[in-house]
């Protein structure tokens, strides 16, 4: 049950119990008042016919020592008191009053359905009246959770846009100073928060991997200088590898940013794999045909794809280095449609991974600095193409790239 029903409901149960409540008082003080009113005027009555007995007058309507008399009043009058008696134990009610008037019993008794008609015909209108202030009260409580469910649902909204990476979603302040207005605030100050630590993140981010590409390149010119021999060859390999940790920061240092763009053209999804997996697959790179090698493309439907292949590829080349990385053969690229899968035999992404996606500089296994899966994520979002992570239920790592919104045709070739 939503916020906006639980309001609703609460509303509508509150009214209805203070239209319950009115009308029991309402109802309870008005047959008080409406006995109270005709045992007055049958007390008034029976003095009078008492005194006219007395005086050897009887009035048509003075009943003298009746058989049969209610108990409760019986006994009043055997006490000697003057009492009035509401019968409502017959079809009818009727009103008695008696007293005792030397050796006789001077008795009135008088209908009580006027009263009792009155009374049905009050609890009728309370009836109505209270259905249709709960009905009033529900409408009002609708329109009320309705504007306030609006406000929060875009409060909601606007933190999921956050959370996604727009660091430019902010809240449209309105007056007053409810919660609702503090949580807009509140929200708007977390992101503007958030933008700044972030901008300052990727400043630092960017302005140290700038002031490292001078160096490096001269730390890789160098090193190829170096006569030929093994220590030769673990300064360039390690020159190398600074190499490419320097371009994966600046080039996550770019993702950050809302600069980037990509390039449209068709290609065939498949070929793009295939490039794909020869500039990443270890040692020769396999086949890229289907056939036997470290990495194995399958390629079940193939399409043209509008899109930017070099970040495709890029994205794809993560995936397989990622797969080799940390996990173990056989690795599989499947394409399928507009869908590209990754898979590995290694011990599945770690949970962190599933349930946040990657994070850079935080790897499951404590290899690598986890950049790579961040890239591919980034260049996902540039492309406006879904990445997702999930451990098929046989065992291994699965990365699942989704450009099927890019697909514009099916490839003439087929598939492999």
């Amino acid at each position: 049950m939503g916020l906006r029903t639980k309001t609703v409901v609460a509303i509508t149960a509150t009214a209805a119990l203070v239209a319950v409540l009115i009308g029991l008082v309402v109802h309870h003080r008005t047959a008080v008042t409406q006995l109270d009113t005709a045992r007055e005027a049958i007390d008034q009555r029976l003095g009078a016919a008492a005194e006219d007995h007395a005086a050897g007058i009887d009035r048509p309507r003075t009943i003298l020592n009746p058989y049969r008399l209610p108990a409760p009043l019986r006994r009043a009058v055997d006490d000697g008191k003057r009492a009035t008696y509401l019968d409502r134990s017959g079809a009818e009610p009727f009103l008695w009053a008696a007293t005792r008037v030397g050796d006789d019993v001077v008795v009135l008794k008088h209908p009580y359905t006027r009263q009792t008609r009155d009374l049905e015909d009050l609890d009728d209108i309370l009836w109505l009246s209270g259905a249709f202030g709960t009905a009033l009260a529900a409408l009002v409580g609708v329109a009320l959770a309705t504007a306030v469910g609006r406000r929060l649902n875009a409060s909601a909204r606007i933190a999921e846009r956050i959370a996604d990476g727009d660091l430019t979603a902010r809240l449209r302040p309105r007056g007053g100073k409810d919660e609702v207005a503090r949580l807009t605030q509140a929200v708007n100050t977390m992101a503007d928060a958030l933008a700044a630590r972030l901008q300052a993140e990727r400043e630092v981010t960017a302005n140290i991997a700038h002031e490292l590409r001078t160096p490096v390149a001269g730390l890789v010119a160098a090193a190829a200088l170096l006569p030929p021999g093994r220590p030769a060859e673990m300064v360039r390999e390690r020159a190398q590898r600074v190499r490419s940790l320097m371009e994966d920061v600046l080039e996550v240092a770019r993702l950050d940013g809302a600069t980037e763009r990509a390039e449209s053209e068709v290609r065939a999804l498949g070929e793009l794999t295939r490039r794909a997996v020869r500039s990443a697959a270890p040692g020769d790179g396999g086949s890229g045909d289907g056939g036997p090698g470290p990495v194995e493309v399958r390629v079940v439907r193939d399409c043209l794809v509008e899109t930017d292949a070099r970040r495709v590829e890029r994205i794809l080349a993560n995936l397989v280095t990622n797969a080799f990385r940390h996990g173990s053969a056989p690795v599989v690229a499947e394409v399928d449609g507009g869908v590209v899968r990754v898979r590995d035999r290694g011990p599945g992404f770690p949970g962190s991974l599933l349930s946040g996606g990657p994070q850079r500089f935080r790897t499951g296994s404590g290899a690598g600095l986890g950049l790579g899966l961040t890239i591919a994520a980034g260049q996902a979002r540039v492309l406006g193409a879904r990445l997702a992570f999930a451990n098929p239920p046989g065992g291994g790592a699965e990365a699942t790239l989704d450009l099927t919104e890019a697909v514009r045709e099916a490839h003439p070739e087929g598939g492999d």
